[in-house]
């Protein structure tokens, strides 16, 4: 089984630039329906929600089309880094008139935890994903 990159993607009836306005929010997938707080210094963000405090890094933004973030999202608290985060990236895509929102994340096979921790943080991750990438469709719509 291959647990170290998730990858989902997402039609949504936007323009991409609405899209972008939500989807370049540092950590605006933390949470449920999102974070209940974020506070952002440069490059560095973090995010609250009921699971915990996440930092969350911005590695690489090229406006509109994609944003690159690191986070830690199964060390709650935790600064990522090597052992402990995953890569995210967004990729947004113009298409008929919408947006098509890819989001890949990776680097689960390469946690400093045993295998079968690395494949429940990539299942629950999964899992968030579907349930999130509704939430950016439903606040850009």
């Amino acid at each position: 089984m291959d647990h170290n990159t998730i990858e989902k993607e997402i039609f949504i009836d936007a323009p991409v630039q609405d899209v972008w306005k939500w989807v370049s929010v540092p950590a605006w997938w933390a949470g449920e329906q999102g974070p209940d707080h974020v506070t952002i210094d440069g490059n560095r963000a973090v995010a609250e929600c009921k699971y915990g405090r996440f930092p969350v890094l911005i590695e690489t933004t090229n406006a509109p089309s994609s944003i690159v973030c690191r986070w830690a999202s199964s060390y709650p608290g935790e600064e990522p880094k090597k052992g402990n985060s995953t890569i995210v990236e967004f990729n947004l895509e113009p298409e008929n008139g919408g947006t098509q929102l890819k989001v890949t994340e990776s680097g689960f096979a390469h946690l400093d935890a045993p295998e079968s921790e690395q494949i429940r943080f990539f299942e629950e991750n999964s899992e968030g994903w579907k349930i999130m990438l509704n939430v950016i469709k439903d606040r850009s719509q």
